[in-house]
């Protein structure tokens, strides 16, 4: 082989293995930041308007096994 072809071989190799540790660096980044932020930030609580209320009352659930 020659060593141009070598050369090359090397660099592009140490360009896709950095790649891949870039990528997967941030994905456990992403991952990270989505658990912390939501483990501070509590999700907003829905308004319970009073017709979905009401529509929940009038709602009986299946009984199991029917």
């Amino acid at each position: 082989m020659p060593p141009e072809s070598m050369i090359l071989l090397l660099i592009g190799t140490w360009l896709l293995v950095a790649a891949a540790t870039l990528w997967g660096m941030l994905r456990i980044a992403r991952r990270h930041h989505n658990a912390h932020y939501h483990q501070n930030h509590p999700q907003p609580q829905p308004v319970q308007r009073p017709a979905l209320r009401s529509a929940q009352a009038r709602h009986t659930p299946a009984r199991a096994g029917h």
